[in-house]
């Protein structure tokens, strides 16, 4: 997010009765008896933004893009049931996991059907790029043309919100015996998945302090909060004084390694998680892999990991613990337009999840697996590492609003991860970075793939250590920005006053992604939850960029350290921490976290397993009084928090920016409509992990 945060036009995606699990045959190599010429419409295969965005005519046809055509899976209510019973505890099935062999032989797509879909794509002059190894899907490469005649479709730009946008119109259609094959067509779209990392003052790129400056070492203060502050701004025509809690330092030359405004080093979360004692223990994640999924690539990501490793007292990351696979795909039309794929902004994601697996699970051995581009490719790289069974866990710190995408997207990955379920690997997805999601597409929304009743969507916190590192408070990832006083001498054209008169609420940056999916009902591991939907987040761990962790990293050829959070964060923690627990198990995997998560909330004897994470009050929120020509004017601590959307306790404090110099009132704890509270909560779950007691419990 950023400070002004443009909105995007309220729009709406009609999901009754969206058919997301496509027509399975009854039994493998079952013969579909269709008539040469029927026409087989792929309906649900149109991106929820098209119909509010405004169609600026046709893409150029001779522009060579890659879609992927999608195969319809065999046996999906057997296999639908198989995954609710090995997650089940007292079913025959339960933890008996398959193999990707078994898999394929009972429920994957035939050969047969497979050579059926290539020919009908090559006689319509669709050049074969990648097909599945699972006979998941083939990607082809074509003119805008032939795809428009191959599939009946017709393919324009569109402008959403002013960003630019390729679709098709409406749902294509095949003709002959191919089409009773095709569950979905993807790549006719270029929306892509966004990564979902945030820096502090919603910045697009971190703030670089090289590693040459003096003093050397660790260079982020772990006390964010320093107590009760009383702050006067005076200018030619206003005096503003405000009293309450501050956050961060003030700014000026002379705090290098103590650099504000704050942020961890890996010890200190490794106290912070109680992790200490599963390393005592030899529990580090010897033995796992952590799969990672990232699209685009880091040139320096080994170089810049192992300076990471070096300065914190990590392992080095060499060919017996680290290596960069790059997935199948197609180079062709990279979603790179928009704010959904800028390549750039991939970098930073890959730097964060790979140091913080490593920094969590130091042990670990790990696999980034790059995709080509950021979107189906992305899909395709975690099929890829399920059916190479790269590892028993896989972070994924990606995602895409629900309410904007092709639901074909939900019938694709979602088979991929049920697959991945039944053979007892556990893929998690961070649960974004937009809150309730309405900032970024105008009404509530969760994001996909975290949404699926096969993933685990971990949610975010922001965090407060006491000088021993332990958790001195913690709450829901959320934050308002309200600014007080600009830079001092005034900046033409600034746009925060000195002092500002009245205050300028800025309001919602960011904040974990949550609330109830549109499109999938609720999984029999939420029963106990309200509602009849799936509920997202699952857990959660340290988001918040504010009280964010270290990373370091290359930017235009310069090496250097900043501070970094987003749910891009959470998830490589928590799944560190499940490669843990799988070690703990005898290294067999343990299957989706999700279902195990709710089994230990629910069970009175595991209840340490988790912090409960809940609202964090304080009687001391900054408030304050502007006097100018009309008098003077109180401004109350909910007036400089606002908007509070429901909210009722939350932690405000000031903070002297040092990106901008200005001073704000920023609160924690206002994570849009989304709200923190006892037990599970659409902000953070079922809670925290608490390090040994999680394992301990998870593994008895």
């Amino acid at each position: 997010m950023r400070f002004w945060a443009s909105r995007w036009r309220s729009m709406t995606i009609a999901v009754s009765g969206l058919a997301l699990i496509g027509l399975a045959a009854a039994t493998v190599g079952a013969v579909f008896a269709n008539p040469p010429n029927t026409s087989y419409s792929i309906s649900g295969n149109t991106p929820g933004f098209v119909s509010n965005a405004k169609d600026l005519g046709a893409y150029d046809p001779s522009t060579v893009i890659s879609v992927t055509v999608w195969l319809k899976l065999h046996n999906e209510a057997q296999l639908d049931t198989l995954a609710r019973q090995e997650s089940q505890k007292g079913s025959a099935n339960y933890h008996k996991w398959l193999t990707q062999s078994q898999f394929n032989a009972t429920y994957a797509p035939t050969s047969q059907e497979l050579k059926s879909v290539e020919n009908f794509l090559s006689a319509h002059n669709l050049t074969v790029a990648n097909v599945a190894e699972n006979n998941f899907y083939v990607e082809v490469s074509g003119t805008v043309a032939n795809i428009e005649k191959a599939f009946h479709v017709q393919i324009d730009n569109y402008s959403v919100d002013g960003m630019q946008l390729r679709s098709n119109k409406a749902d294509p259609s095949v003709n002959g015996s191919a089409g009773a094959h095709i569950a979905a067509i993807t790549g006719m779209d270029d929306l892509g998945y966004h990564p979902n990392v945030a820096y502090p003052d919603g910045q697009s790129a971190p703030t670089l302090t090289p590693l040459s400056s003096s003093p050397k070492g660790f260079f982020f203060a772990s006390q964010c909060f320093t107590g009760v502050e009383s702050h006067t701004f005076t200018g030619s025509d206003a005096s503003a004084t405000y009293t309450g809690n501050r956050y961060g330092t003030d700014i000026n030359n002379s705090n290098l390694g103590q650099l504000p405004p704050c942020g961890y080093q890996p010890s200190e979360m490794q106290q912070a998680y109680n992790m200490n004692g599963l390393y005592a223990n030899g529990l580090n994640g010897a033995g796992q892999t952590v799969v990672i999924t990232d699209a685009f690539g880091d040139p320096t990501i080994q170089s810049d990991a192992n300076t990471f490793s070096q300065l914190y007292g990590l392992p080095a990351l060499d060919s017996s613990n680290f290596q960069v696979i790059q997935a199948p795909g197609s180079t062709n039309n990279p979603r790179t337009r928009g704010k959904f794929g800028d390549p750039t902004g991939w970098q930073g994601e890959i730097t964060l999840d790979v140091e913080w697996v490593h920094a969590m699970a130091p042990a670990a051995k790990i696999d980034l697996v790059i995709a080509p581009n950021n979107g189906a490719d992305l899909d395709e790289a975690v099929n890829w590492s399920v059916l190479h069974h790269l590892g028993n866990v896989i972070t994924n710190s990606w995602a895409g609003p629900e309410a904007m995408a092709n639901p074909a997207t939900f019938n694709r990955m979602n088979r991929i991860l049920e697959q991945a379920a039944v053979q007892g690997v556990d893929v998690n997805f961070s649960s974004g970075d937009n809150g309730d999601d309405t900032v970024l597409v105008g009404y509530k929304s969760t994001e996909f793939p975290g949404s699926s009743p096969y993933a685990t969507s971990v949610g975010g916190t922001s965090l407060a250590l006491d000088s021993h590192n332990n958790i001195a408070f913690q709450t829901g990832w959320g934050n308002n920005l309200t600014c007080i006083e600009g830079i001092t001498p005034p900046v033409a054209g600034d746009y925060c006053g000195t002092p500002q008169d009245p205050p300028g609420p800025l309001g919602f940056q960011f904040g974990a992604g949550g609330g109830s999916s549109r499109v999938f009902a609720k999984p029999d591991f939420q029963s106990a939850l309200p509602g009849t939907q799936r509920l997202v987040p699952d857990v959660s761990m340290l988001a918040d960029p504010y009280t964010g962790v270290e990373i370091v990293e290359t930017v235009g050829g310069e090496l250097g350290v900043s501070v970094i959070g987003g749910t891009s964060l959470a998830s490589p923690m928590f799944s560190a921490l499940m490669a843990i627990a799988t070690q703990a198990n005898g290294g067999q995997g343990l299957g989706q976290a999700a279902p195990l998560l709710y089994g230990l909330s629910s069970s009175q004897t595991t209840s340490t397993a988790f912090y409960d994470v809940q609202t964090v009050g304080s009687a001391t929120n900054v408030s304050g009084s502007i006097t100018d020509s009309a008098g003077t004017t109180n401004y109350s601590a909910d007036q400089l928090a606002a908007p509070l959307d429901g909210t009722t306790s939350y932690y405000s404090a000031f903070y002297n920016s040092p990106f901008s110099r200005r001073w704000f009132v920023i609160t924690f704890g206002t994570d849009s409509s989304l709200q923190t509270a006892p037990g599970w909560d659409d902000v953070t779950g079922v809670g925290t992990p608490n390090g040994v007691n999680f394992v301990n419990a998870l593994v008895h």
